[in-house]
């Protein structure tokens, strides 16, 4: 992997971006990157993220958009470099995880995209989604 694409690059894409975070956690985990970002775990990576996702929280509060958008990339990159350390340590698969994601965000709003009528009301969709997480939880602990 060629660190100059790292450094020069004009992207509007989220799609490509989100790409290049992906290929930069990794690039960062090589023999060629960071000592310190091989050395961390999955689970390092996903303290930080904690620590992260409060900065996040406390810009949205402050509601400085440039400070909001900072944040919520150091959230989302912590998070990829923490994929990233899990899959080298065999415990994750990122494309899979993205795929559970997208699966599970599809199943927890069946308003939306099930049989079910569409709600209209804000408590509807979220009790609707809660009766959802409920039920897959109990079908995890059987």
């Amino acid at each position: 992997m060629d660190k100059n694409q790292f450094l020069n690059f004009d992207m509007k894409n989220e799609g490509e971006i989100f790409e290049l975070l992906i290929n930069l956690a990794r690039y960062l985990r090589s023999s060629e990157g960071c000592p310190w970002d091989r050395k961390q775990t999955s689970l390092d990576f996903a303290k930080y993220a904690k620590e992260e996702c409060e900065e996040f929280i406390e810009a949205l509060k402050k509601g400085s958009i440039d400070e909001i958008n900072e944040e919520f990339g150091d959230a989302l990159f912590i998070l990829l470099a923490s994929a990233v350390a899990g899959e080298s340590e065999g415990k994750m698969n990122l494309s899979e995880a993205l795929q559970c994601a997208h699966r599970k965000m599809i199943r927890r709003h069946e308003h939306v995209f099930g049989e079910k009528k569409a709600v209209t009301e804000e408590e509807e969709a979220w009790n609707s989604w809660h009766k959802v997480k409920e039920a897959e939880k109990k079908k995890k602990s059987t």
